[in-house]
This record gives structure tokens, sequence and C-alpha cells, in this order.
């Protein structure tokens, strides 16, 4: 038996995540939400699994190399053996991983393979790159990381007490393969870290995605105005810089309010746009997803579209 239940996954998810909370639930939700959403409008082949995109570190060596990770989801009992043939990702992402590579970000699809039954931590991950002209065998991950230097400290990353009791069952497996392979790559290497939302496949080029759950705020002067931390700002221009076919674009799902979350529109706007209509005065934020205190760039309302079928036509 080769497999894991959705339990051993939420204690492996209690132990690996510093802190959770509902702005981290929401966030969650919206990505589920957006998936859906497009899926009704007939888009569900055009966006991809999330992941993350890692970067070397170190003095003269930060940022040189940059490498984005696609999971394949691990679903709760189902086996899992050594030596089984190896899931393929979906057709998309081998467009998506092109465009990435020609931008010099190495992409590479992950496969779990577990060893002993409902242990989370025989899991082990295996990886082949794609975006190259011709098909490339899976290897164990740290092969692919040979460039990154190596981590010398002994930290325990399964030490933390997080309440994840809040964790949708249905977000749970996502997760969980998300979390397994960020622990996985921090147990090796050092690096900086950001989660990819997801990317969506557009007519001639490729759009990251940063999904956010928000309520409007108001200011005298920008009017009602959505607000983005820093980090994922920074990350969206990242993106950006980066010559080619690749456009990253911010994803609003406005609520009426954090209680009921009921839906008021679906909102988009890409980095372009929002770097020119960004306030130029960084505003203290409300509770991160990490818990703490956020600095926010404000967007005013007006600058985004909806995000409807005609839209997502352009795109």
């Amino acid at each position: 038996m080769t497999k894991i239940s959705l339990t051993s996954m939420k204690q492996y998810l209690k132990k690996s995540i510093e802190s959770f909370n509902q702005n981290k639930v929401n966030g969650l939700l919206a990505e589920l939400n957006l998936r859906k959403y497009l899926s009704d409008l007939g888009y569900s082949d055009r966006i991809s699994a999330g992941g993350w995109i890692i970067r070397s570190t170190g003095p003269g060596n930060f940022g040189k190399r940059n490498i984005a990770l696609f999971p394949e989801t691990v679903h709760p009992d189902t086996e899992y053996p050594e030596g089984r043939t190896f899931s393929q990702p979906d057709p998309g992402l081998y467009s998506i991983c092109s465009v990435l590579h020609s931008i010099e970000i190495d992409s590479y699809f992950c496969t779990p393979v577990i060893k002993n039954d409902d242990s989370a931590i025989s899991l082990i991950w295996y990886a082949c790159q794609l975006g190259l002209p011709s098909q490339q065998p899976f290897k164990p991950l740290h092969e692919h990381l040979d460039t990154f230097q190596k981590r010398t400290s002994g930290k325990n990353f399964l030490l933390n007490n997080a309440n994840t009791e809040m964790i949708p069952d249905i977000s749970v497996p996502d997760l969980f393969s998300k979390e397994h392979l960020r622990v996985t790559v921090a147990d090796m290497v050092d690096f900086e870290i950001s989660d990819i939302d997801g990317i969506f496949y557009g007519r001639s080029k490729v759009y990251p995605l940063e999904i956010k759950e928000k309520t409007a705020a108001y200011d005298k002067q920008l009017g009602p105005y959505f607000g983005l931390d820093i980090g994922p700002f920074a990350k969206l221009a990242f993106y950006s810089a980066r010559t080619g076919n690749m456009h990253s674009i911010y994803i609003v799902r406005e609520i009426d309010d954090k209680r009921t979350r009921n839906l008021v529109q679906w909102w988009v706007i890409t980095y372009r746009d929002l770097a020119g209509f960004a306030s130029w005065f960084p505003w203290q934020g409300g509770q991160s997803m990490t818990g703490g205190s956020s600095t926010v760039v404000r967007i005013p309302k007006s600058a985004f579209s909806p995000l409807d079928r005609e839209h997502i036509a352009l795109l």
C-alpha cells in the first residue's frame, strides 16, 4: 500500500504551515471559485495548476537562477508506488512552460512516489523539465537543483502547530501537494520562494495570476480601491520585467463583506495598468495571510475591468 489519507495530509499541514488565518482560507477559496468561474465560461483548459517560483540566493548569486515547480496533485487514498509509470502534465502546461523557458525560467512538473503507506514523510518527488523541444526524463527532484546553494542548517520545517481545522477538505490535496513540495525543496537548498496561484494561457500571451478576495476600500483621492501587498506586487513586477509573451495580471473577487463572502464582481487588471494607476504612497493594510500587518499598494477600482467572457477572449 502506497497511498496517503486526507487525515494524514491535514496532520502534515498542521506541522508545515507557520500560521493559518481566515484571510488565507479566503485566498484558497478565491482560487477555487476562479477555476470554477473560468470552467463555467469554457476556459478550464486555459489555466494551470498552482505551484512555486523559486530563485537562487547568496551574495553575488541572488536571483541568478529562477525556476518554476508545478506539482501533480496528490489525491487521498490513491496509490503512488515506486516504479509506476509517471503521470504526464496537462497539455497546456507544456505551452506555458515553453514561454517560461524563453524568458529564462526553467519549469518542472513534479510527480510523487510514496514509499510507506499513509506516511507523508516517505513521499518523494520526481521531476521532468518542460518547455524544451524534446521530452525530458523524470529524475529525482534534487538532481534539478544542483545549481542552488545547498542548505547547511539543520532546521526542521515540521515543528509548527497551526490551526488548520478551517481548511475546506476540497482544498487539502492541492495545498498538501504544494506544501510538501515546498518543504522538500527547503530541506535541500537555500532559496527565495513565492507561490504561483496559476497561469492563464491566452491567445498569444501567458499570464501569471495573482488572485485575491477583497472588499473595496475607500479613499477621498482614489475613490473605491483594492489593495495589493508589497510582496505580490514585486512578484508581478518580476514577471513583467521579463521580455517576451508573459504579462502578469491581478484578479480580484470582490465580495460584499467578509462574513457572507457574497460575490459582487470579478475584476482584472494587467500589471502594466496596475503600475500606471497605483498610488505612489504605500499604505498600512490589514492582517496579512501570515497573520501580521501588511503594507499595500492601492489601485483605484476604476482602473480594473470586469473579468467577463468578452474580456477573457481578448487576453
